[in-house]
Parts: C-alpha cells; sequence; structure tokens
C-alpha cells in the first residue's frame, strides 16, 4: 500500500509541473501589447527542469498532453507534442508521437518555427524532423504557436 501511495503521489506531482509549465508557457506566445521582461529568461542554463517553462516539460519526457489554463480573456486548451513529422503542408504540420498518437497542426502569422537554434519557416521543415509543438486547441483544430526543431548533439 505505501508504495502505492508514493506512485500515486509521484504521478500527481508530475502532472502538477507540467500544468504549471504550460500554465506559465502558453501565455508567452499570445500578442501582448507591452510585454515586460521575464525574470527567468536566463536562469539555469544548461540545467533540466529549470529557467524556461519548455525546459521544465522536457524534463518530464512526456510526448503529448492538454491542460485548461486561465487567461485575462478567459479559458484556453494548451497543448503540446513531441514526435516526428510525418507530413509538411503550407498551412500545418501533422506529427506522429512515439505512442502512436498522430495530430494535425495548423499554423498562421503567429506560429514561430525555429529549426536547429535559427528562425525558420514551414518550409524549412521535413518529413522524419523530431520537434516539439505547442499551441492551443479549440474544438477540433489545434493551431501551433511554436514549432521548434531541436539542435542535432
Amino acid at each position: 500500500m505505501r508504495n502505492n501511495r508514493k506512485t500515486i503521489a509521484a504521478g500527481a506531482g508530475a502532472a502538477g509541473l507540467l500544468g504549471l509549465g504550460l500554465y506559465f508557457s502558453v501565455p508567452a506566445f499570445a500578442d501582448d501589447p507591452a510585454p515586460s521582461p521575464s525574470p527567468t529568461a536566463h536562469a539555469g542554463h544548461g540545467q533540466p527542469g529549470k529557467g524556461h517553462p519548455f525546459r521544465r516539460a522536457r524534463a518530464l519526457r512526456g510526448v503529448h498532453g492538454e491542460a485548461t489554463v486561465k487567461r485575462k480573456d478567459g479559458f484556453h486548451l494548451a497543448t503540446w507534442q513531441r514526435g516526428k513529422i510525418t507530413a509538411v503542408s503550407a498551412t500545418g504540420v501533422t506529427v506522429r508521437s512515439d505512442d502512436g498518437v498522430s495530430w494535425t497542426w495548423t499554423s498562421d502569422g503567429k506560429t514561430r518555427v525555429r529549426k536547429n537554434g535559427e528562425k525558420s519557416s514551414l518550409k524549412g521543415l521535413a518529413g522524419g524532423d523530431q520537434v516539439l509543438v505547442a499551441g492551443e486547441r479549440s474544438g477540433g483544430t489545434r493551431t501551433a504557436r511554436l514549432i521548434r526543431v531541436p539542435k542535432h548533439r
């Protein structure tokens, strides 16, 4: 019984950390006419789980997820996925996670694409690229705010 409590506590803690990371990261994608500097923007370089919210999410090793977050204009469904690109079009990408989940993400003028640490575009992405996609879901449509292809190590 003791091991079950520890497992449940660890799972609840991991889910809470993921939700917290998404809570802080998704509003960063929203257009803010007067952005303010983030106090943690440069903290924790090279330390997984510290600094930027995506670093915290990366430390959890999750492959996809969703969380409801509250912002000034109401509640939003933040969603993210890690996997390989299976299709690229002029309007978005399809990504398949290691567990077999495949989601199609649309892009718009607010979508930021980063490849190997540099600014890029949808045209710079290719099938087979390993990516992290984060954005919002409204109904059945997932809109990417960030598509990131990590640097090759």
